[in-house]
């Protein structure tokens, strides 16, 4: 039994994010938030928590949201009322998106000045409510700890996702007889354990594979989520089943693999594209049926039969009705069926029956390779990616949003939780500070950040957190001088009218930027340079920036148009221009 004492609500804060595993803290002070501040300077002096500095409210949420994702564990930020908690809503619906999940902690007016528009008050409780999982508003410090150890399990509970803990300034300073409340004694009559998922589905999924001739695994963010790397892998292997993911899920099986797919959707392979379009079968695995990845929805995988296997019930149905659903963990399931399959008498499954399916899958990809431009002098993203991936196989790669972030999704192959990017919400700027809570959570391994120009100047202000803590993180800056992706859409869409799209104009010198913050500052020009220039970036001891001089008008094909199928691809071969990453350059 805990032991009780006279403590503050900011002590009985700190002590419960402590006792529920939190190392780190991202955040930023102000008027507040300043008692939970007061108190984290008596912890950090024991050295039972650190705090990371970080230059932005919406820089220091995207580096909990990059520490929960590579780690698995969940990120806490602070921030102050007002514009501190505002600050932190892009970023909150960043999560929210992804099912990240994350602790946010805001402070707040007095209690006896909530409702009568104080300084720097804001209703940041309503604010949020469309985009958090839960949120409080503690009204009494005797309940923060039950608060935050209920936090901590919805927030990890189900489907992942964000969590807010509004605390007013005066309960901060308010002493009361404290003794903690652990997870083991909350009661939380809405969020209950998960039930094991029923079997009785087993038999009918053994059979449908049995009976399918082109079978195909379609696997999302959930199973990166349930940590199903290994239990999805060997059950493709089990039946042969060639797999795609989608950016969320990029990471579930090595692309080297020969059943691997790569991602598909509206920037995927065009042989992903083509086998969803021509599967009798499709075995989605954590996967929310996203129109970045259908494309016409009622052209997405239309002859195959569906099996959805997902934690939430509010995906399983909703953009496409599957003929089996199973509402659960994805490693639990998987594995159960697995034990299911070995526990089966007289078990028989021709590998043969999709030797044919596996076989035409095998000349789409020699047919209708990712490509790289060859015998052309320019310098372009895609080689630059290329090499990397060969030079840091087992590193950490977050990204930003936009070209450089689909081409990294093309040509990087990563392990799993070693990619952080923002899938659903496309957030510009997510990629630096990202890179910052993975750095962080992994402080002896190497993490690189994919930008673009533009949405590296969405947070270019983290470089002095990267500055302070000395966080040896590799930048790319894909530099185009333009929004790549918009332009891309404004050629192809709207007549060449290149409406502000164009960001020569203002920028500044990156070189310098970074030699600013005492940062290192490479650039590259020159494709007879990528090597060179990359060992150099990745071997170096400190953070790096590297500027990329790369053609302006490349643009990232494969591309599926709006309101078009998956099967109708713009620039999916044009092999007089371009070689295949499979072959040597």
């Amino acid at each position: 039994m805990s032991t009780s004492f006279y403590a503050s609500g900011a002590f009985a804060l700190l002590d419960s994010l402590i006792r529920n595993g939190t190392s780190y803290i991202f955040g930023y002070p102000g008027g507040a938030i300043l008692p939970i501040y007061d108190e984290l300077f008596r912890w950090e002096e024991k050295s039972l928590v650190k705090h990371i500095l970080c230059r932005h409210e919406q820089g220091a949420v995207h580096a909990a949201d990059g520490y929960s994702r590579s780690s698995g564990e969940v990120g806490v930020c602070f921030a102050t009322s007002g514009p501190g908690a505002t600050n932190l809503v892009t970023g909150i619906a960043t999560a929210n998106m992804d099912s990240v999940p994350i602790i946010l902690v805001t402070g707040q007016v007095a209690r006896p000045f909530i409702g009568t528009d104080a300084f720097q008050e804001v209703d940041i409780f309503g604010i949020t409510l469309p985009i958090v999982k839960h949120s409080y508003i503690i009204r009494d410090p005797r309940d923060v700890s039950r608060i935050v150890s209920e936090a901590f399990y919805i927030s990890k509970h189900g489907r992942p996702g964000p969590v807010l803990i509004d605390v007013p300034k005066d309960v901060g300073l308010e002493k009361f007889l404290y003794s903690f409340v652990p997870r083991t004694r909350i009661n939380l009559p809405g969020c209950q354990p998960l039930p094991c998922p029923t079997k009785k589905h087993f038999p009918k999924i053994l059979e449908l594979i049995q009976h399918s001739n082109q079978p195909l695994l379609y696997v999302g963010g959930g199973a990166i989520s349930s940590g199903a790397s290994e239990v999805v892998k060997d059950f493709a292997l089990r039946f042969k089943i060639p797999v795609t993911t989608t950016l969320m899920g990029k990471g579930i099986i090595d692309e080297t693999n020969i059943l691997s797919l790569g991602m598909l959707g509206m920037h995927g392979t065009a042989y992903a594209n083509f086998a969803v379009s021509e599967c009798d079968l499709l075995i989605a695995l954590g996967a929310r049926f996203d129109d970045r990845v259908t494309g016409k929805l009622d052209e997405f995988a239309c002859n195959a039969q569906v099996i959805h296997i997902d934690i939430d019930p509010a995906e399983v149905g909703k953009n496409r009705i599957p003929h089996i659903a199973i509402v659960g963990d994805v490693k639990l399931v998987i594995s159960d069926f697995l034990v299911y399959l070995n526990n089966c008498k007289n078990l028989t499954y021709n590998i043969d029956r999709t030797i044919s399916w596996r076989n035409r899958i095998h000349t789409w990809k020699k047919q209708y390779p990712l490509l790289i431009p060859r015998n052309v002098d320019f310098l372009s993203a895609q080689e630059i990616l290329y090499n990397l991936s060969i030079i840091e196989p087992s590193a950490y790669f977050t990204t930003d949003v936009g070209q450089h972030q689909m081409w990294s999704a093309q040509f990087l192959n990563v392990l799993p939780r070693h990619w952080a990017s923002s899938s659903g919400l496309g957030t510009m700027g997510y990629g630096l500070p990202s890179a910052v809570g993975v750095q962080i959570a992994h402080l002896d391994r190497k993490v690189i950040c994919i930008s673009g120009d533009a949405s590296f100047q969405m947070n270019l202000q983290e470089l002095a957190t990267i500055a302070q803590y000395k966080l040896p993180i590799k930048i790319i800056i894909i530099n185009n001088k333009w929004q790549g992706m918009v332009r891309q859409w404004q050629q192809a869409f709207y007549g060449e009218r290149y409406s502000h799209s164009s960001m020569s104009e203002g920028s500044p010198d990156f070189i310098k930027l970074a030699q600013s913050f005492g940062i290192l500052g490479l650039e590259i020009e020159f494709r007879k340079d990528i090597t060179k220039i990359l060992h150099l970036l990745c071997d170096h001891d400190g953070p790096v920036l590297l500027n990329c001089k790369v053609r302006e008008e490349e643009n990232c094909y494969p591309m599926v148009a709006p309101g078009k199928s998956n099967a109708q691809m713009i620039g999916v071969k044009r092999q007089n221009v371009y070689t295949n990453r499979n072959q040597k350059l």
